[in-house]
């Protein structure tokens, strides 16, 4: 029975994600495959090269460096997220990102993102952890109207999370059939609709379909939530998730909101350790 790690995004939200995940490096937890989506990749990717720690560490070095994150980075390229610094510089120069190990684990990853001219989901997996690969990280995380899109090969590819914010069927539709979820949000959470659609018209108009996909996510995310209810309740899936809403904001500048939302996720884990472990092995 393959066991398999779901993990949504969220922004920065993701550092209660990475909280958990470090955890569950530390305590050896192992899994077959992990597929994220947004923030759940490009924090997740660290599980397969085996580097906790890492995610917290960047995200509080560099939160208030322009290079990483700012208005000006949007408005000179079109990326709220500095592309160079955060898919080149990073990885390769500041915070090296291990390749090596990402390539040689047996580990399955799978990065999601929209189709921005179909709004359907790709699920890729990355193997290589190479340039590629983090292109597509790139790719899963690049928010509408925060990121120019994406182009890789034949597909112009935009934020995995309106398509499909929470890849559990999918995975296990690959054949992964014990699940742990890693959700940003709290239990009763409900998600409305964007009020940016209107603005999302203007500024996408080249990409119909992705304005369509963006308007109707929530929706979708909403019926995933109550699969997922169902299947807590049949005790296919275990999910982790905050008690309350997290107070990190999407772009968050304050170190100690950063670390307060990855302890949040650490202490969550830390309760379920053992439930996790019962689970798995069940």
């Amino acid at each position: 029975m393959k066991k398999g790690l779901v993990l949504e995004g969220g922004a920065m939200r993701g550092m209660y994600t990475a909280g958990v995940i470090d955890v569950l490096m530390e305590n050896n937890i192992e899994f077959d495959g992990i597929i994220g989506v947004s923030a759940g990749a490009a924090f997740g990717c660290n599980y397969k090269s085996k580097q906790p720690g890492r995610a917290i560490r960047y995200n509080k070095n560099y939160c208030n460096d322009k290079r990483y994150v700012s208005l000006r980075n949007l408005i000179t390229t079109g990326d709220l997220y500095g592309v160079d610094f955060c898919y080149r510089q990073l990885p390769d120069e500041l915070d090296i990102f291990d390749t090596e190990t990402f390539k040689s684990s047996p580990m399955e990853f799978y990065a999601t993102c929209t189709d921005a001219l179909t709004g359907e989901p790709v699920y890729h997996k990355c193997e290589t952890g190479g340039k590629e690969d983090i292109q597509w990280f790139r790719a899963s995380a690049s928010m509408p109207l925060a990121s120019n899109i994406v182009r890789i090969g034949d597909y112009h590819l935009s934020d995995g999370g309106t398509a499909d914010s929470i890849p559990l069927k999918y995975f296990q539709s690959i054949g992964y059939e014990k699940n742990i979820v890693v959700l940003t949000q709290p239990e009763g959470y409900v998600k409305k609709k964007n009020s940016l659609i209107p603005l999302m018209k203007i500024m996408l108009r080249k990409y119909p379909a992705l304005v369509e996909a963006c308007a109707t996510r929530h929706i979708r995310y909403n019926e995933t939530l109550e699969y997922i209810k169902k299947q807590v309740a049949e005790n296919n899936i275990l999910v982790i998730q905050p008690k309350e809403k997290l107070l990190v904001n999407h772009v968050e500048h304050d170190k100690d909101k950063l670390e307060i939302t990855y302890q949040t996720g650490r202490c969550d884990a830390l309760e379920k350790l053992c439930e996790i472990n019962d689970f798995l092995n069940s």
